[in-house]
């Protein structure tokens, strides 16, 4: 199975990464309100950035380290 480590633009402007098997539907729960916490009353959304990675451990570990970055640096990553 697939997983994903995502950058979601929320309307505020802000920017929230996660990780998901199934982006359409994680986007979907963002979007109703039973995503993160973060996201809740922030959308709608916009999906700037998607890494596909081999499993779990790999994509949390890349979400680990996308998350420490500055936001100048997370739009470099798909600029």
């Amino acid at each position: 199975m697939e997983w994903t480590v995502y950058i979601l633009e929320c309307a505020d402007d802000s920017l929230y990464t996660g990780i998901t098997n199934d982006l359409p539907a994680r986007v979907s729960a963002h979007e109703s309100g039973d995503g993160a916490k973060y996201t809740r009353g922030r959308g709608p959304f916009k999906i700037l950035y998607k890494e596909p990675c081999e499993n779990r451990s790999v994509a949390s570990q890349r979400e680990m380290q996308i998350k420490k970055l500055s936001r100048a640096e997370k739009l470099k990553l798909f600029s």
